[in-house]
């Protein structure tokens, strides 16, 4: 079961007949304000250009992993807002995953990933992820810097949102800023007309957050004035000091959340006051006052949430259902409800390329896995973010707040916490829009999986309102035949796949009788579900461009990485010559005949992988395009999305030449050559004067494909591409053949899948590096009832 909100009311709560004006607000609110969020982890906090992004998704309605949504779009921009590459990203249970390849050429700067479902594109797009990735290029004529001018701005927030004369009032103070913040800082509380007598002074909790506490007097104007460590002062003003209202303080604890209202100067006092309670969108406690009194307290148990984590929102409402105060606090901030690993055999080593392995229990309530192993460099460097911070925290501000995770350590300050909720407003919906009646326009519902709209045409006509028959065919597996009826305006529809694999579906007539003339037919494919451009801007970073010197230095970490794809490429150097080698002495056979009658001599090489398509079936159904269909076949041939939705390939890092029938040519005529007029492709690495390059040739004279499938591709045939399926995380030991001197791979483990088999405990297994002593073991996962499993282990 999902964890589901107790909602406690008040004793003096009185029954009524007739939804009052806030009662319909919260059922507005919980009707129509369901809104999703999502945590993106990666392997690495940096990287350079050639490395390989892996990625790891996690998208939660509220504090539960979501069940709204099934698709994940994940794109990559450079920072001027080109997009790089997307991925259309299967959820299941909430979680998906995938990864990026980048270029080897890619330009040294900050890149940034953004990552949202279709469902939430109807909400505010501040709540969409956008996560900054510093890039390293030791080519680049620029070189990315931490920037060392930290410009901040200094608020206060009074707790409640309340100043009222005489009344004891809590404040938080905030700092912001686009770049670092800075680390320590100091205040102080002036009048205004006594600007050099501090009515009192704080220091700062952390770069974020300080508070402070004033008792106010009538008429008077005050003051904070901050100063940073580097002598910068920046000053602002406290709200103006009012002589009635509602003060509001709240404190939390294991037990629950206390809350205290003190009534100044009202004419009614407290009498007809509601106190509400959500939690994530969802009525959590409710109250309503009765007697005439000024000042009420309570507890509220930690039991509206079931003892889950996660913030309330306390509204304070008068007689006539305003709004007078808010406030936003922590469930239980000293006990976090996290469960830990249970590992029952683990074999540690630091020697160089060995092997190591962590076995989890397969007793645990826990069956599926997130892990990351990485060489942990000793610094005790604390991670700014991670999947609790972003759960309970900034899943739910688009404010930027400094290092997030340190909220939710072992030695997290508690008081900063509550200290950075007073300065925060709970923005996924505004009380005075509920109580007017208002919600959010659902324009794009949540679907399962993915959805095309099919349309076929028989003689340059639509087909309405009539039968149509569509053969659909995925890779191998036998082709299915169904029956439509198209509609009015000429449609059918293909709901919720979820297919990884291309889908070929072709229009027949006769029943699907595949020897029927369809020369007069043609369809086309529509996604339904479909990406949306990015209208906001990116946030700041701590980190500027400067003119590269002519040494330039670059961080170890990246170091590591360029020397880890050099290593790469001796290894898949190595893999190459081994099947040179088991060549050597074979007869020729009818590919090397086919080979010869094609190439000349620029493209004649030992060191290059052939397929042939006139003597071999290469099993093309369902591919798009010869590129689609080359993907996975050839050793250090790699491919990423232009910006046009095609595969551009590469070799050991960069980027391909490209030739048809031995002329140069570009990505998108090797695209639209059909697949049955392919006789032989051909990859070259390094080779010649052609050097790393695909060269693909077209069928001569006489010459006829092997396919089994007459033709792959006609005008009553189209492509649906699905969803983007995961690389795999290759664990192996480093082939000796190989010669590799120096091991410096980060990322030595990465599985977002890790399964509980009934065979064999679910098993951690990686190789070190040449220079670990240490590794980094993080752990994630989540129970059928959605408790959280986190745990993040140094181990020697």
């Amino acid at each position: 079961m999902r964890n589901i909100f107790c909602v406690l009311l008040f004793s003096i709560v009185q029954p009524v007949l007739a939804q009052t004006k806030l009662e319909k607000a919260i059922t507005n609110l919980e009707k129509n304000y369901e809104q999703e969020k999502v945590y993106l982890l990666t392997d690495k906090t940096q990287y350079a250009a050639g490395d390989k992004i892996w990625f790891k998704s996690f998208v939660f309605d509220g504090y539960n992993r979501s069940t709204i949504s099934t698709t994940l779009f994940v794109e990559l921009y450079n920072s001027d807002k080109k997009l790089i590459d997307w991925k259309t990203t299967l959820l299941t249970n909430g979680e998906g995953s995938g990864d990026f390849l980048l270029k080897e050429d890619l330009p040294e700067q900050v890149y940034f990933i953004r990552a949202y479902t279709p469902y939430m594109t109807n909400f505010s797009e501040d709540f969409q992820i956008v996560k900054s990735i510093p890039v390293y290029n030791p080519d680049s004529a620029e070189s990315l810097v931490i920037s060392k001018n930290s410009d901040w701005s200094v608020k206060a927030f009074p707790e409640g949102g309340t100043f009222i004369s005489g009344t004891p009032t809590k404040f938080a103070v905030r700092l912001s800023g686009d770049s670092s913040l800075p680390e320590n800082w100091t205040g102080k509380v002036v009048d205004t007309e006594k600007p050099n007598i501090a009515i009192t002074t704080f220091k700062s909790f952390d770069k974020n957050v300080a508070s402070f506490t004033i008792t106010p007097a009538s008429g008077k104007k005050y003051q904070v004035i901050v100063q940073d460590n580097a002598g910068k002062n920046k000053t602002t003003d406290l709200p103006q000091v009012a002589d009635s209202g509602l003060h509001l303080q709240v404190s939390s604890s294991n037990e629950g959340i206390k809350y205290s209202l003190k009534g100044v100067n009202l004419k009614q006092q407290l009498q007809n006051y509601k106190i509400i309670g959500t939690i994530s969108n969802h009525l959590a406690y409710k109250a309503h006052i009765k007697q005439l009194i000024n000042e009420a307290s309570s507890l509220i148990p930690t039991k509206i949430s079931n003892g889950s984590n996660g913030i309330l929102q306390l509204a304070i409402f008068d007689e006539q259902d305003n709004l007078v105060a808010q406030r936003l606090c922590f469930i239980k901030p000293n006990n976090l409800k996290i469960e830990k690993a249970e590992i029952i055999e683990r074999n540690i080593k630091q020697a160089p390329r060995s092997f190591n392995n962590i076995d989890l229990s397969p007793e645990s309530y826990f069956k599926n896995y997130t892990v990351l192993v990485s060489e942990d460099d000793g610094s005790n460097k604390p991670d700014e973010e991670n999947i609790l911070s972003a759960l309970w925290l900034t899943g739910d501000f688009t404010s930027k707040i400094d290092s997030p995770a340190q909220y939710f350590s072992a030695n997290a300050n508690t008081e900063a916490l509550d200290a950075l909720l007073i300065s925060e407003n709970w923005k996924r919906f505004d009380w005075n829009t509920v109580l007017n009646g208002s919600f959010p326009a659902i324009t794009t519902r949540s679907q399962q999986f993915l959805s095309y709209k099919i349309k076929p045409i028989k003689n340059n006509a639509l087909i309405i309102n009539a039968n149509v028959n569509l053969m659909v065919k995925m890779g191998k597996e036998e082709p299915a035949i169904s029956q439509f009826i198209t509609d009015q305006n000429g449609y059918v529809y293909l709901n919720n796949l979820n297919n990884d694999e291309p889908l070929n579906v072709s229009l027949f007539v006769n029943s699907g009788n595949k020897d029927s003339n369809n020369d007069d037919l043609f369809v086309t494919a529509e996604p339904l579900v479909n990406p949306t451009p990015f209208k906001g801007n990116f946030p700041g970073t701590k980190y500027k461009l400067v003119k590269a010197d002519k040494n330039k230095v670059l961080p170890p970490a990246i170091s590591k990485a360029i020397n880890t794809q050099k290593n790469t490429k001796k290894i898949e150097n190595a893999e190459i010559q081994i099947e040179q080698v088991k060549l050597v002495g074979k007869k020729k056979d009818p590919t090397e005949e086919l080979d010869k009658q094609l190439s000349t001599g620029m493209f004649t090489s030992g060191n290059s992988t052939v397929f042939d398509f006139v003597n071999e079936d290469q099993h093309t159904s369902g591919s798009i395009n010869i590129l689609d269909w080359l993907q996975g076949r050839a050793a250090g041939l790699t491919f990423q999305r232009n910006s046009s939705g095609v595969n551009v390939p590469s070799i050991r890092g960069q980027q391909a030449k490209l030739y048809l029938d031995e002329m140069p040519t570009d990505v998108d005529m090797i695209a639209n050559v059909p697949v049955s007029n392919i006789a032989m492709v051909k990859v070259l690495k390094g080779a010649g004067l052609a050097g790393n390059a695909v060269a693909v040739y077209t069928m001569k004279g006489n010459m006829k494909s092997k396919s089994k499938e007459k033709e792959i591709q006609k005008n009553n045939s189209a492509i649906i591409k699905g969803y983007d399926k995961p690389s795999e995380f290759l664990i192996g030991a480093i082939d000796e053949d190989a010669k590799i001197d120096n091991d410096t791979r980060e990322t030595l483990y990465w599985n977002p899948n890790l399964f509980d088999s009934d065979y064999v405990p679910p098993r951690i297994k990686f190789f070190n590096n040449d220079s670990a002593k240490q590794y980094k073991v993080l752990m994630i996962s989540f129970d059928e009832d959605d408790h959280l499993l986190y745990d993040q282990q140094i181990f020697k």
